[in-house]
């Protein structure tokens, strides 16, 4: 729910689009510690075992949510070329292959945003 409440947050109006990228990214990582204890900055400082084994520690964090939050943190990231976006879209791709590991299922949506965020690094 928190999650959803972010993508709504920062991609449900128009009325965002003067809205920094800066901001929208200090948004998420608010509404994310304050609502689930999630530390973005953290998650993104740590290695790749380390990340996903601290995201594997929040109870709630099933594939389809880890999912919607690499989709809500590429998004963000797609339309800024900076090393910043980049770090962000390195750990997106790193949360949807993560889903790829936990998942029984094959995603085609998911492949598809994987493919995208490989292009634009």
């Amino acid at each position: 729910m928190i999650i959803s409440a972010i993508r709504q947050k920062l991609f449900g109006g128009k009325e965002n689009l003067s809205v920094t990228i800066e901001k929208q990214l200090m948004d998420v990582k608010e509404m994310l510690l304050s609502g689930t204890n999630f530390d973005l900055d953290k998650f993104l400082s740590l290695n790749i075992e380390d990340s996903n084994e601290y995201i594997s520690s929040f109870k709630g964090f099933s594939v389809e949510n880890i999912e919607l939050m690499a989709e809500c943190i590429s998004q963000i990231c797609f339309s800024d070329n900076s090393s910043v976006s980049k770090k962000y879209l390195e750990k997106a791709l790193q949360l949807y292959e993560f889903c790829n590991l936990k998942s029984k299922t094959y995603s085609l949506e998911r492949e598809k945003n994987i493919e995208t965020i490989k292009n634009a690094l």
